[in-house]
């Protein structure tokens, strides 16, 4: 296991020949072009349906921690998503997960569909301008829910978030809620839904649900029935809006900080079966379900899969590979260049196993002044029709303006995965990139971070 202190920033990697020596070093394969062609492959329009992306940047959609009580956009919301048009990425995946009811939000100010959600949506869909294509990603937060609800039996997660199991009837009634909420992403001007199953949250716990008893669980058919439903469901009531899937591919078994700090696996008993892409042994994977899933889910009219893993509330490094943890997280338990790699394998992967899928890659940000240069060489090389930015979209959200401008990236706005657009929403204040975007420096959330990030180095020794 890795010490973090023996890991080098990838800040302290300077040039190109430092960057690929250090990548041989961990003995992981990351694809890479010593030099970025600004009107090369990450420049090249590429149709989805019936529209075309001007390039193959793409903007991951996060969650937002500043809504309104009752779910809706506040000047906040809206100040991200201008940002987001301005960044002169083809592809906006998502922008924000939206909640398809108010009890399935991951916390109390995320936005969720309502009545004023028409309108709401449609604003928000105008201030990202000529963006080519646009999502809306849609979701249920199950276990990490304000009301939670599992969806089956957890030997780990059981204990850390306990959650009554959600009924198959209401399983039923929530198909309704994503049609519904497609219906409404389609008055207000979205190109296409994403039906998120990934990060724990209801639909990808479902497909590790294997002790779940009923039509929604135990074989393969049941964990995959309630995700197929929603999609088949939403082509029928709304065809003319297409359908995607940010979907964790591999999962592992949650970890926590061990008594040095550094990420271990929680003990279970081997076969560890509730990893969905997992192998068995809790951190190796295994992608024959996934494959069977995306063969199905393309069956059912999805055209689009965002490939991305874990969660980030038991499992980070796999998920969201960065040096620095979140203040309810732990040290990173490798370099986090090797969680890069793996993600990056898994969407070629899934690229390999269907041609006919546009696959969108994440997981990017950690590779911070190497990011276009590995994203050139996954277009190019691996057939990866779109780069995804997460956090680095707070940070420099013009990043792909720069990238096909010719221009060296800004150094000073490099997201350097200092966790803080977690840990602040982790104790109750507004999402944002505090330490490197202006606005959020001077946010009066600022202090409360500063305070909750000292009493957890206090905690920590």
């Amino acid at each position: 296991m890795t010490r973090v202190s023996t890991i080098p920033q990838v800040r302290t990697l300077r040039t190109a020949a430092q960057f690929s020596a250090h990548v041989a070093r961990l003995g992981v394969d990351l694809p890479f072009a010593a030099e970025v062609d600004p009107a090369g492959v990450l420049a090249q329009p590429i149709t989805i349906g019936v529209r075309r992306a001007p390039n193959r940047f793409a903007i991951l959609p996060m969650e937002g921690w500043d809504g309104t009580d009752d779910g809706r956009p506040t000047d906040l919301v809206e100040r991200r998503w201008s940002r987001f048009g301005a960044s002169g990425a083809g592809l906006v995946w998502g922008g924000e997960a939206v909640a398809v009811v108010p009890v399935g939000r991951a916390n109390p100010r995320q936005l969720c569909i309502g009545p004023q959600s028409p309108g709401d949506l449609a604003s928000l869909r105008a201030r990202l301008g000529d963006v080519a294509v646009v999502g809306l990603q849609l979701t249920h937060s199950g276990r990490f829910s304000v009301v939670p609800v599992a969806a089956g039996s957890h030997p780990v997660l059981d204990g850390r978030r306990p959650a009554p199991p959600i009924t198959d009837q209401e399983l039923d009634d929530l198909v309704d809620d994503y049609v519904r909420a497609a219906r409404i992403a389609a008055v207000a001007g979205f190109d296409f839904v994403d039906v998120k199953a990934c990060h724990g949250y209801l639909v990808h716990e479902l497909l590790g649900a294997v002790d779940r008893p009923g039509p929604y669980g135990g074989d393969f058919d049941g964990r995959t029935r309630f995700v197929r439903r929603v999609i088949e469901s939403v082509r029928a009531a709304v065809p003319e809006v297409a359908v995607g899937v940010r979907l964790s591919v591999f999962d592992v078994v949650p970890h926590r900080a061990g008594a040095d700090g550094v990420g271990e696996p929680e003990p279970v008993a081997a076969p560890y079966r509730h990893a969905f892409g997992g192998d068995g042994s809790g951190v190796g994977l295994d992608l024959d379900e996934p494959f069977r899933l995306i063969d199905a889910l393309v069956a059912s009219g999805v055209t689009m899969v965002c490939v991305t893993a874990g969660s980030p509330y038991y499992c980070p490094h796999v998920q969201r590979p960065a040096y620095f943890p979140p203040s309810d997280g732990y040290t990173p338990p490798e370099d986090p260049l090797v969680g890069v790699a793996r993600l990056v394998a898994a969407a070629a992967a899934v690229r390999t196993h269907r041609p006919d899928l546009q696959v969108v890659a994440s997981g990017l940000s950690y590779l911070q002044e190497w990011l276009p240069n590995v994203a050139q060489a996954l277009v190019a090389n691996e057939g990866i029709d779109f780069v995804g930015l997460g956090r680095m979209a707070l940070s420099y959200p013009t990043l792909p303006t720069d990238v096909l401008a010719g221009q060296p990236v800004d150094r000073p706005h490099l997201c350097r995965t200092f966790s803080d657009c977690t840990t602040a929403p982790r104790h109750g204040l507004v999402s944002g990139c505090y330490p490197l975007d202006e606005f959020y420096k001077s946010h009066p959330d600022r202090s409360g971070l500063t305070v909750a990030k000292r009493a957890t180095r206090a905690r920590r020794g």
